[in-house]
């Protein structure tokens, strides 16, 4: 299932590629609304996403929520780039999450610092919509990237809000793969929702070290029910 659905990725942002490259759609326009894409391709919403992000990653478009995707360049930027392998296997997951732990980790310790009410109001609703969605993989997957982009929003640090969309890909694959396991365990989810509650309470108490710690303790968890090699270990 993994590997069909990367395939699929590859495939779409290939084509869409090709398509900017060859003029199809010129710098500066938009690319058609995700379902129209998704129509087109014959794809779900859920790869058309995907490919769109690798598009961003490597500098072809720039994705803004309720905007859609518009044309940046016609071939890709030749800067730093993470790379995101078809099939993710163990090792690169712990890579992923030992990445998280530390990017995370941070963010979370500054939104403990600098959060608004605003601000936790945002965190609390995507943690509401989290916990509505705990038996949905797929939905769950879109409100759990969703709270930790809110705890981004929170640090009023444009560069960890640039990184973390950046890196949405691998992150979004990393959530998926953890959120999937995490059906299989009766009684889990609910257990893993408490630990992002334990991130809020910690935000919301302004405690830095709490939240950092929070963020830390949820992804070593999430790499032993993943029974990978232990992260910040």
């Amino acid at each position: 299932m993994l590997t069909h659905s990367l395939t699929l990725t590859d495939r779409v942002a290939g084509r869409i590629a090709e398509q900017i490259a060859q003029g199809f759609y010129a710098v500066g326009a938009k690319l058609p609304a995700g379902r129209d894409l998704a129509r087109e391709f014959g794809v779900s919403a859920a790869v058309i996403r995907e490919a769109t992000e690798r598009l961003r990653a490597q500098g072809l478009v720039r994705s803004r929520q309720g905007s859609g995707c518009v044309v940046l360049a016609r071939t890709t930027h030749q800067g730093f780039q993470v790379t995101f392998d078809t099939g993710m296997d163990r090792a690169q997951l712990a890579e992923v999450i030992e990445l998280r732990m530390e990017l995370e980790g941070g963010a979370a310790a500054l939104a403990a610092r600098r959060r608004t009410p605003d601000d936790l109001q945002a965190l609390r609703g995507a943690l509401a919509e989290l916990g509505r969605h705990l038996d949905d993989p797929e939905r769950g997957v879109e409100h759990d990237l969703a709270f930790h982009r809110a705890i981004a929003q929170a640090t009023h640090n444009a560069s960890y809000r640039q990184l973390l969309q950046y890196l949405n890909l691998q992150l979004r694959q990393a959530v998926h793969t953890a959120r999937s396991n995490t059906q299989r365990q009766p009684g889990l989810a609910a257990r893993v929702h408490q630990e992002h509650e334990a991130v809020l309470a910690a935000i919301e108490a302004g405690d830095a070290d709490a939240a950092r710690q929070a963020v830390h303790q949820h992804l070593r968890n999430a790499a032993a029910r993943l029974q990978l090699a232990p992260a910040g270990a």
